[in-house]
């Protein structure tokens, strides 16, 4: 197989732990056995197969650098668990737009100089996917870069919570370029999310009706530090709520739930702290009360889902597949266009991984296919 050019936007901690986890695992065996990877070998396609050619950021600690130097440049604070030799791929001068929040602009120093030609750079790397790591709240700087994606004619994962796979028009725009789109908002291997969602499931199916619940989570990163903007949250706690109660067949009530960022401690660097409790009804009425802790490295913990979504996003192109791929959607993101219990997502990825499963939205019927753009 053909490797799989990746360009990312945003080279903070998960970008830093995703470049780091590929050159970990790159000389890996088939038949090994990753945390957090489904297999060093999917599709057809190798964790090494993976080769980034092109990143952008605004801050003037990475732009200019090569990858390999800025992962590691601050205010970057994940666990270092690899040293990356030189990649030859410089930083480029990205887009800003509302990159750049109230309180990131206070300890990011934007670089000088003017946009990079982004279309032009990757169509000139032959990129063929497009992963998107920009702050939370990042609404018009994401739909700007969606813009040119399209332009250059490659597929993309949205790991953020700016919604565009789920939403209509963005599908429609994929579709018609003959392109592929996974997102909204990456979930991580053993994140606050998906413990809840199986913990919201295991209550559904156990026959506990639900009656409150809250997640709060707190860390150390630039996301949290960002998040301290309360209006960039908004999209934020809607993909978490949603990804919840999604596993409920009744209607909890927006009084009686409340998922989302809670506050910044510096200390704590990328380390994650989330704190869930439950409370509910079992036979007789009787209350059941449940209350947990996760504690975990945030950037690490969806890097191995990232290096899966990038694979089968090639799939997808290889397949002439175009618009939002439902199956690895709903698998790795947040906030897909369809809501899958866990078990329903793994099967269906599963068919989408060995060809039999290739639904997208809008579907086939819909979508007006055309050729993808040739790479230049």
């Amino acid at each position: 197989m053909a490797k799989i050019n990746v360009a990312i936007i945003g080279v903070g901690n998960c970008a830093s732990s995703l470049i780091q986890g590929v050159h970990f695992y790159r000389n890996v065996a088939d038949d090994a056995t990753i945390p957090g990877i489904r297999r060093p070998n999917l599709g057809g396609y190798h964790i090494g197969d993976i080769q980034f050619v092109a990143a952008f950021d605004i801050d003037r600690n990475k732009v200019g650098k090569d990858l390999a130097e800025a992962i590691y440049a601050p205010p970057n604070n994940t666990f270092k668990f690899c040293d990356v030799p030189a990649t030859g791929v410089k930083v480029q001068r990205g887009m800003t737009h509302d990159g750049l929040g109230k309180y990131l602009s206070q300890i990011i120093t934007k670089a000088p100089g003017s946009t990079a030609n982004i279309v032009g750079i990757l169509k000139e790397t032959k990129t063929d996917v497009v992963i998107s790591y920009l702050p939370v709240g990042s609404e018009a700087a994401t739909k700007w870069y969606v813009e040119q994606i399209l332009d250059a004619g490659c597929g993309f994962i949205n790991c953020i919570p700016v919604f565009i796979a789920r939403e209509a028009y963005w599908q429609e725009r994929f579709a018609e370029r003959g392109l592929p789109i996974i997102g909204d908002d990456i979930k991580s291997q053993v994140g606050a999310t998906i413990t809840h969602r199986v913990l919201t499931r295991l209550f559904q199916e156990q026959g506990v009706k639900l009656e409150r619940t809250y997640q709060l989570n707190f860390g150390g990163n630039t996301d949290f530090y960002n998040m301290l903007e309360r209006e960039r949250l908004e999209s934020k706690k809607i993909s978490k709520t949603n990804a919840v109660i999604s596993q409920l067949d009744y209607s909890l009530g927006p009084g009686n739930v409340y998922v989302g960022p809670s506050d910044y401690v510096p200390w704590l660097t990328d380390r994650k702290f989330c704190y869930i409790r439950m409370e509910g009804t079992t036979f007789g009425n009787v209350p059941l009360n449940l209350e947990m802790k996760l504690e975990v490295w945030d950037s690490p913990n969806s890097a191995g889902i990232v290096i899966d979504a990038i694979r089968c996003c090639k799939l997808a192109l290889d397949r002439g597949l175009a618009g939002s791929l439902v199956a690895p959607c709903s698998i790795f993101m947040k906030s897909p266009p369809i809501q899958y219990t866990d078990d329903e997502a793994r099967r269906k990825l599963e068919g989408f991984i060995g060809g039999t499963v290739s639904e997208t939205l809008p579907s086939k019927k819909q979508a007006v296919k055309q050729p993808r753009p040739p790479k230049r």
